[in-house]
């Protein structure tokens, strides 16, 4: 050491620990700039080939100052420590003595020779020239055999092109390519592939000229099977917890896993869950089916499946597929065409072999001790076989998916609950009377329970028609939804108007809101503000006049007797009910010709637009244009034309065409405040119910019915006084005066002689009531049509 001045110690990580002045004044920088930094910080180029006497423990470094110059040849020798630790001395080299390879080449030598990774040295054509020992090793085959070639020619590379572009680039540019991770293999040497990275750096000798390219190969499959699995967990858990549906949440598992860790994945689901019911308990009979639910192959244009998805079928017995669904614990097995339970399933069996399957897990996706699926993974020759990580992997999976298979399940079990609900709540057929005809469809959305239609008959042949949609979704929906039906029913027969109707119903709506709300916190449906929106409307077909008004929901549209004009009346739309916001409903009356169609809708009937909401009303117009086919027929082509997936609510469409009502079914007159008029209205009924062919007794109770009618309107009433009867599904009598004042039903004693009128006819109809109009009131009755 006393020949040569030291410069700088080095410990063994490589960090300069002791900077001395003759370094200083070579290089120019202090100790504070040195010490603690690498030393490859202060060494800008690394002298190739040994030069002079090499001799264990020392090796020459060229050391270059900022103007490029060299300053100093270097010595470099191993400082032991009293810990057993290697520090390392640098010093400068008397002049004279030859020198000797540094310690960076030794080092590159080193690492050429022992380093984990495969090193191929390629020439300026990338032509091999030189390989490692590992690469030696990883690849099985000694460095004579691919000496000469090209590295795409010795290894089986799915994109040689970009592979041999690479290294070009590197070798032109000069600029390191990052590593690619490909899955390649030896063509030479049977076996499966394996990830590998391939990176590589430019050559270069003292003076700069290029000499190659370095090609570095490092086996990462244990890397990118951890990254694979990560990926898919997170992938899985992004998807898979978005759907409550059983075949989304199954395709979604079959997607995540193929490729990256299977090649073919399959996924049974019990038959019965599907459809919502319970899971059955392990261990699961031979005779419970299973509904193929997902399936996926890594090579989409030659898919060998045994069964299709949507199939039904039990499980072959005996075989790995049915025995972990007894025990609820994973099969492990590497498949070969002997294995007997093969011979169970035919049709599975030619599956796999047609597939090249040669490794599989079977894993039983279950939920605290009942079966919900199966899980089968396989994977071929190429992928190899599954090992002790791969089976955890699985069943964590599998747990997970079970987990939203169940949820899925419960889902839909509530969702068939809520639709069965629903269903029995809504009207069984439709209403149809002498002046209209009827028809509707309706189709449940994802969630359901929500949407709601009525159409039931009013006093005076008329009909009320209602289309509304109630907030939320499930059961809860559809028992708010049947009682905002059944409010609607019991406020139509007072006899409102569409916009009073509405008003009163939005008072019911705000009190069943206020009733939830008042709910217990940890009550779910207290969260769920309650709020529906509705379209009221009531046909005259004596009048030929349709009255309606909305509250928030779309108006109806009217599509004349030929189908050439489709219109929207401009109605205000109203306040939503169960909202406090004070907007006024408003009635609109329009006149329609015979022929007409309604059609009176929920949003959901219309087509999406890309923002998610309800399109424009043109594909229905253009449906709604063949006005003269059957009804049916166009609710059918409406539901056809539906968006394809799920809809965001119920779809429901009511058609109603408006009928001319038969003139010889109604008879109306006038009549004057005299007394004798009471016995003319019994006359002119008797003639109008024998021209009917009403039986004795029916007649007898309607001139009863009339004439205690237009007693009360001579006595209490004012003019203008008429009269009519109409005959349709019954006989309805109608009796209108210009007063506002209402017949009471009176309770008259023993020996009173008056107040009995109303009684006597409320004991022969089966429904009476009174109406007002702007002119007056009308008073009505309804009697069962016996057969005539």
């Amino acid at each position: 050491m006393a020949e040569d001045p030291l410069l700088m110690v080095i410990d063994g990580n490589g960090v300069v620990v002791e900077w001395s002045h003759r370094a200083q004044k070579l290089v120019g920088c202090t100790a504070e700039e040195v010490v603690g930094q690498p030393v490859g910080h202060l060494v800008t180029r690394v002298a190739e080939g040994a030069r002079g006497d090499a001799r264990p423990g020392r090796a020459d470094v060229l050391l270059r100052g900022a103007d490029g110059r060299a300053v100093a040849d270097l010595r470099v020798q191993p400082m032991p420590g009293p810990d057993g630790t290697v520090a390392w001395a640098v010093c400068q080299a008397a002049p004279g003595v030859a020198a000797i390879p540094d310690i960076q080449a030794a080092a590159a030598e080193a690492w050429f020779a022992h380093a984990p990774v495969g090193l191929y040295v390629l020439d300026t054509d990338l032509r091999i020239v030189s390989a490692g020992l590992a690469a030696q090793i990883m690849g099985g085959v000694p460095a004579e055999r691919v000496l000469g070639r090209r590295l795409t020619d010795v290894y089986s590379l799915p994109s040689p092109s970009q592979i041999e572009a690479m290294l070009r680039e590197v070798l032109d540019s000069g600029v390191p390519g990052p590593e690619r991770v490909v899955r390649m293999r030896l063509k030479d040497v049977p076996g499966r592939a394996r990830e590998t990275g391939v990176s590589a750096f430019r050559l270069e000798d003292q003076q700069g000229a290029v000499q190659g390219v370095a090609a570095v190969l490092a086996d990462v499959s244990e890397r990118e099977k951890k990254r694979a699995r990560w990926h898919i967990r997170m992938e899985l858990r992004e998807r898979i917890e978005r759907t409550l549906d059983v075949g989304a949440t199954c395709q979604d598992l079959v997607d995540a896993v193929v490729p990256d860790f299977a090649d073919i994945a399959v996924v049974e689901v019990v038959d019965s869950v599907v459809h919502g019911e319970h899971p059955p308990l392990a261990p699961l009979g031979r005779e419970v089916p299973l509904r193929r639910t997902a399936f996926r192959y890594s090579d989409g244009e030659h898919q060998v499946q045994a069964h299709p998805v949507g199939d039904v079928r039990t499980l072959p017995f005996p075989g790995p597929y049915a025995q972990a669904l007894t025990d609820l614990k994973p099969r492990v097995l590497d498949l070969r065409p002997d294995l007997p339970w093969l011979s169970a399933d035919p049709a599975r069996a030619e599956a796999i072999r047609a597939s090249g399957a040669r490794a599989l897990i079977a894993a039983p996706l279950a939920l605290r001790g009942a079966v919900l699926g199966l899980l089968s993974l396989y994977r071929t020759e190429q992928a190899g076989s599954f090992d002790e990580t791969d089976v955890n992997f699985v069943l964590g999976l599998a747990a997970k998916t079970a987990l939203c298979i169940d949820r899925a399940r419960l889902y839909a079990r509530e969702h068939t609950i809520a639709t069965a609900v629903q269903r029995r709540l809504l009207p069984a057929r439709p209403c149809s009377q002498t002046g209209i005809e009827t028809a509707h469809a309706q189709v449940f959305g994802e969630a359901g329970g929500g949407g709601w239609y009525d159409a039931f008959t009013l006093a005076g042949a008329r009909t009320a028609l209602a289309v509304g949609k109630v907030s939320g979704q499930g059961i809860q929906a559809a028992a708010a939804m049947g009682e905002v039906r059944t409010v609607v029913r019991s406020l139509a027969r007072l006899d409102l108007e569409p916009d009073e109707l509405l008003a009163r119903l939005n008072d019911t709506v705000v009190l069943l809101a206020a009733e939830r709300a008042a709910l217990s916190p940890s009550d779910p449906c207290q969260r769920e503000p309650l709020t529906a929106s509705c379209v009221y409307a009531i046909y005259d077909p004596l009048a030929r006049t349709c009255t309606y008004a909305r509250a928030y929901h779309p108006a109806p549209l009217i599509v004349s007797p030929d189908g050439t004009a489709v219109e929207v009346p401009d109605v205000p739309p109203g306040s939503l009910l169960g909202t406090s916001d004070g907007l006024p409903f408003t009635a609109v009356t329009v006149k329609l010709a015979t022929g007409s169609v309604l059609a009176f809708y929920t949003p959901s009937i219309l087509p999406a637009t890309p923002s998610g909401g309800p399109g424009d009303l043109d594909p229905l117009r253009r449906v709604l244009a063949g006005a003269q086919r059957p009804l049916q027929d166009l609710c059918d082509d409406v539901v056809y034309s539906l968006r394809d997936g799920p809809l965001p609510g119920d779809a429901i469409l009511v058609l109603v065409r408006t009928r001319t009502f038969p003139p010889g079914q109604a008879a109306t007159w006038e009549f004057g405040p005299r007394p004798e008029e009471a016995g003319r209205a019994r006359a002119r009924v008797r003639r109008q119910l024998a021209a009917w062919k009403a039986d004795e007794e029916t007649a007898q109770d309607t001139e009863l019915i009339v004439s205690e009618l237009v007693t009360n309107a001579i006595r209490y009433g004012a003019p203008p006084m008429w009269v009519r009867i109409i005959k349709d599904l019954s006989i309805s009598c109608e009796v209108h005066d210009g007063s506002s004042i209402v017949p009471r039903l009176r309770h008259p004693g023993t020996l009173d002689e008056s107040g009995r009128g109303l009684g006597i006819v409320g004991r022969l109809v089966q429904a009476w009531g009174t109406r007002y109009t702007p002119d007056g009131k009308t008073v009505w009755t309804e009697q069962a049509l016996p057969d005539c």
